[in-house]
């Protein structure tokens, strides 16, 4: 699946949901699929700086292919950088860098979010493209 074909499922899965209560609901079902963390790499260096909980997003090249893990201590953070983690990973870093995010806004997730969250959104954003840039 391309990244485009991949967002706009993403859009499409968001728009089945009319209520945010719903939306979050799926955010935190997202989170819960995400693949185990494992302990050891919950470290400082991980850590993705500007989120209010704690975000641990670690990324590994293939084959000229960025591969993300990640985990959240809090449930619906958990599920947000879960979703783009499922849009990102596995993508060549020149794709993701030159990637607007502009499924996020279509989906309005960050408009619905808190201030604070929607601050942790836009630090999840910019770290996952700061890594493409430097892979």
């Amino acid at each position: 699946m391309t990244l485009e074909e991949r967002k706009q499922e993403v859009i499409e899965d968001f728009s089945l949901y009319e209520e945010w209560l719903d939306k979050y609901e799926y955010l935190i079902e997202l989170g819960k699929a995400l693949e185990p963390f494992p302990e050891e790499k919950k470290t400082e260096d991980r850590l993705i700086k500007g989120c209010q909980s704690r975000v641990w997003l670690d990324a590994e090249l293939r084959d000229g292919r960025l591969y993300f893990q990640a985990d959240s201590d809090a449930i619906i953070t958990k599920g947000i950088i879960s979703l783009l983690v499922s849009v990102y990973s596995g993508r060549t870093p020149e794709e993701i860098a030159a990637d607007d995010f502009g499924f996020v806004a279509q989906i309005g997730l960050r408009e619905n979010l808190s201030p604070t969250r929607a601050n942790g959104l836009v630090s999840m954003i910019e770290t996952i493209k700061e890594i493409a840039a430097n892979a």
